[in-house]
């Protein structure tokens, strides 16, 4: 592959490496800081007809007492409890224990290096 073809080729993978390896990174920082930073809870396991995942029942422990349904990972059994630690600040950003998906993260991250790579490869051949 050489001249324009090579470039445009090194460009669209440069910058789709880029922006998975960010995607990667950025999911993996948002884990670790509600992981550190999140209220711990115990929450029910429940399904509706139709949906892929369940939804997960939490009450919230400020003042307002208020119960949030956010779906939660699928597999999850209904009627099952499970730990899960959510953002005080939006509490919709949930981390289920045990389910935390830091494997879908570092493979974006791996893929974005690795688009990155061999974007460079296409410009030293060019």
């Amino acid at each position: 592959m050489g001249g324009t073809g090579g470039i445009v080729t090194a460009v669209f993978l440069g910058i789709g490496g880029l922006a998975a390896y960010l995607a990667g990174v950025s999911g993996l920082v948002e884990a670790r800081r509600i992981r550190r930073d999140g209220h711990r809870v115990r929450a029910l396991v429940r399904t509706r007809p139709g949906a892929t995942r369940p939804l997960l029942q939490f009450t919230t422990e400020d003042d307002r007492e208020l119960v949030m349904e956010v779906y939660g990972p699928a597999g999850l059994p209904e009627g099952q409890e499970v730990w899960l630690r959510y953002d005080p600040a939006d509490p919709r950003e949930i981390l289920v224990e045990g389910h935390e998906g830091r494997g879908r993260e570092r493979a974006f991250v791996a893929l974005g290096v690795t688009a990155v790579l061999a974007a460079l490869a296409v410009l030293a051949t060019t």
